[in-house]
């Protein structure tokens, strides 16, 4: 066989497999859609299945959300999205700068904290979860969104991740920023930053699908009905006294929406960052 033929047939093998892989990952997802457009009755009735019948289908459900009678949903949403945003914002700026810190400064006890770094990384948060809800009602962040979004702004996987990506960007950017005038912060946020994007792409969608999924701690921290996130909310909506299918599939079906928006959004940085993260340093 030419090696021409024998090359073009791997890449339509590797190409057959993959699109099964991708199928296999998008049943379920296709399941719950098609079960978002049944009356509730329907889940009771068959569960989430593939029967297609058109005669079944309709908008009920998503209308049902966004009506009075399923005003919490909007405010879990809501939530949820300002938790998400305000926790990614702030884990992207403070982490970037202690791994960029850690690898362009040499300074006492630099191993050291890194090391602590690496360690922290491998501690469960369950672990942790006790004292930081003492602490919490210490502070009096219980029931507050800053109790939700405080104990994990500064994450050790963000650090060490850019760490290793700034550990491999040439020092000559910040010599040149320092002849030009530039302060440190400056070089900072002026240089090192448009050069670290595909490192904030990368992490901003890990952060961000962390946070938007976080269930135990924000279930721990909040208290009020009108203040828990999309995950707890949804949760609720399943009780041994009945369950409301209505706003639970459907709800869950929108749920996925801004998650998918920010990896189209950051997925040209992705790959890229991963890869090029992962062996520097």
């Amino acid at each position: 066989m030419p090696v021409q033929s024998h090359t073009r047939l791997q890449a339509s093998l590797l190409l057959l497999l993959f699109l099964v892989l991708a199928i296999l990952a998008l049943f379920p997802f296709y399941c719950l859609a098609l079960a978002s457009l049944k009356p509730s009755k329907e889940m009771l009735r068959y569960g989430l299945n593939v029967r297609l019948q058109p005669e079944l289908i309709s908008l009920h459900n998503y209308a049902f959300l966004f009506s009075a009678s399923a005003k919490k949903y909007l405010i879990w949403y809501k939530n949820s999205v300002l938790i998400s945003v305000v926790y990614t914002a702030c884990c992207l700026l403070l982490s970037s700068m202690v791994g960029y810190g850690l690898a362009m400064y040499r300074f006492v006890g630099r191993n050291v904290i890194f090391v602590l770094v690496l360690l922290v990384m491998m501690v469960p948060v369950e672990i942790i979860m006790l004292p930081l809800y003492k602490q919490m009602i210490s502070l009096h962040l219980i029931d507050a969104y800053s109790g939700v979004i405080l104990p994990f702004v500064v994450a050790p996987l963000p650090i060490f991740f850019f760490r290793q990506y700034a550990a491999g960007l040439p020092k000559d950017f910040m010599d040149a920023g320092r002849i030009d005038g530039c302060s440190e912060y400056g070089i900072f946020f002026k240089i090192m930053v448009p050069l670290l994007a595909p490192a904030f792409g990368a992490m901003a969608i890990l952060q961000a699908l962390a946070s938007w999924n976080s269930f135990v701690w924000p279930m721990i921290v909040l208290k009020t009905g009108n203040k828990l996130t999309l995950p707890i909310g949804l949760s609720s909506l399943v009780t041994p006294y009945g369950n409301n299918y209505d706003i639970l599939i459907a709800g869950s079906v929108l749920a996925i929406l801004p998650i998918l928006l920010v990896f189209i959004f950051f997925q040209r940085f992705f790959v890229s960052g991963l890869t090029v993260g992962g062996v520097k340093g």
